[in-house]
């Protein structure tokens, strides 16, 4: 009888991170070994998830980081929730052609959404047409989600990610996970804890009160892993990326709009960036920006600009783009990667009384990158927890209300992540499948989570 696995994704966790503070992390350690992961590029959630999954690279599985600009509608796309995106065949269908009764638990590991496994939870608001936003989770089947929220009541949603975030939303995944495995027993569980992600952006990686992260994260991660060994169900700790300290960031839409190259289109006297109408724009994404060049004559002249950007490593073109496994049509004409200090915002304003009315907000869909600020309510506001109680109660009774809390300042993130580090000690990390002397490839980690999930 094969034996069932569950790969518990520690976001964040790599040697570095490992230490006094993780007595439980350290065990399994000892007990199945750790072989670092050379990271994909670009060390993003989608991306490395992906790579992952298929044992591709993002040129194959096409997720060229957590969102990109799609050209035949002129949008950009950021958290998309469909597998459909993830192209090729997925560990779980791998494992299904030598054993067509293989059952997988996908747990808010990212493109959840219309995945061919059999039980899934994500995250998933409620857009009403009056303009609300209700925090819910989106299930397969359908009906897992009352039962599941009946059992352990709402998913935490603002402490999975905003000013918010913290324990309280891994260890809500980690109690689901107890849930589908006394219920369903799946061969293999994903399993997808957050919490390292949220200090080690705000505070950095090297601020001294991470110890009580490392240690929240060690007791959670921990819980379950003793939960599965009743269970008789193998543990497997993975992560996507390790978090450095940065110091700087990069506006390149900024820069971009001062040659001419942007258009803006005026909303009710806020700016809007117009994508298709832009000569040159990036979409960008930690520490990988993607440059879409509309204007072919433009090519060299927007790589000869970025390449002269203080903090900019490197700009790929089409050759850069096939050696670093990145040439997919959902990738930019040019592709931009920080240093390891520095980062890239999606900022394009030049005076903040114009800035579009999401910028303030958590609002992770519409705004033309990721934005880690979205960690920091803004430090300038007088009596925050005031104003927002305010808004919270306006939304109870049923007025409009924009909760434009989130600060500007892009100089408040300390940690990102989306290069290789120099220090393969910042590396993600693959614990129990055995001991490696030698990094592998994140295309490699395929392949040892298939054959642990075969192994009989």
């Amino acid at each position: 009888m094969a034996e069932r696995t569950a790969v518990i994704n520690v976001v964040g966790l790599t040697q570095r991170v490992l230490g006094p503070d993780t007595p439980r992390l350290n065990a399994a350690v000892r007990a199945g070994g750790l072989t670092q992961v050379r990271p994909v590029v670009p060390a993003v959630t989608c991306t490395a998830q992906s790579t992952y999954l298929t044992g591709t690279s993002p040129a194959r599985h096409g997720c060229v980081a957590n969102g990109w600009y799609n050209r035949e509608l002129a949008e950009h796309q950021f958290w998309k929730q469909s597998n459909h995106a993830v192209h090729g065949a997925k560990l779980w269908d791998t494992c299904r052609k030598q054993r067509p009764d293989f059952t997988c638990a996908k747990l808010f590991w990212w493109y959840n959404m219309y995945a061919s496994v059999n039980w899934s939870i994500t995250p998933r608001p409620m857009y009403p047409a009056d303009g609300r936003k209700v925090f819910d989770v989106y299930t397969q089947p359908m009906g897992l989600r009352e039962e599941i929220k009946g059992d352990l009541g709402p998913f935490p949603f603002p402490a999975f990610w905003g000013p918010l975030a913290g324990i309280a939303s891994s260890e809500w995944i980690a109690r689901s996970a107890e849930w589908i495995e006394e219920r369903h027993h799946p061969d293999l569980s994903l399993v997808y804890l957050p919490h390292l992600d949220y200090n080690l952006q705000r505070l950095g990686p090297d601020h001294p009160d991470l110890a009580s992260d490392y240690r929240a994260i060690d007791r959670v991660a921990g819980e379950l892993i003793d939960f599965y060994s009743k269970q008789g169900v193998r543990t497997v700790l993975l992560s996507e990326y390790g978090i450095t300290a940065v110091r700087r960031s990069i506006a390149l839409n900024r820069i971009f709009r001062r040659r001419g190259w942007i258009a803006i289109k005026d909303e009710l006297g806020l700016e809007l960036l117009d994508c298709g109408a832009s000569k040159v724009f990036a979409i960008a994404d930690h520490q990988i920006a993607h440059i879409y060049v509309n204007d072919p004559s433009l090519l060299e002249s927007a790589r000869a600009v970025v390449e002269e950007i203080e903090g900019v490593a490197q700009v790929l073109d089409a050759s850069g783009k096939r050696d670093a496994g990145l040439d997919h049509e959902r990738s930019g004409d040019l592709v931009a990667l920080a240093d390891e200090d520095a980062w890239f915002t999606y900022y394009y304003w030049e005076d903040e009384r114009k800035a579009p009315d999401f910028a303030r907000c958590v609002d992770i869909h519409r705004k033309y990158g990721y934005d880690p600020v979205e960690l920091f309510v803004d430090p300038k506001l007088i009596l925050p927890k005031m104003r927002i109680g305010a808004k919270l109660l306006k939304k109870a009774l049923g007025f409009r209300m924009l909760m434009d809390v989130i600060s500007l300042d892009a100089s408040l993130v300390k940690g990102s992540h989306g290069v290789c580090p120099a220090s393969p000690r910042d590396w993600p990390v693959l614990i129990g499948t055995g001991e490696s002397a030698e990094p592998i490839p994140a295309t490699a980690v395929h392949d040892r989570l298939l054959e642990m999930c075969l192994r009989e």
